[in-house]
């Protein structure tokens, strides 16, 4: 299992260290985060909001059928 870090932004880190880095996760392990913080309306989603993900094709069907067939509100 990997170990994750968090860092403070303090606004005096260097431009250097802006490289974001990639990591693997499992959807699983962060499917419910992501879901109490959609239900509870956390402003920190909005920083990522633009932020590009890599799905598979096969999740990616789904998720697009899903979108399709979900009743409107």
């Amino acid at each position: 299992m990997m170990r994750h870090r968090l860092r403070l932004f303090t606004g005096e880190e260097s431009s250097a260290q802006d490289v974001a880095e990639n990591v693997t996760v499992r959807l699983g392990d962060i499917s419910r985060a992501l879901l109490d913080a959609t239900r509870w309306n956390r402003t920190w989603l909005d920083d990522f909001e633009n932020d590009e993900i890599q799905v598979s094709s096969d999740l990616y069907e789904i998720l697009s059928a899903y979108m399709r067939l979900r009743p409107g509100a």
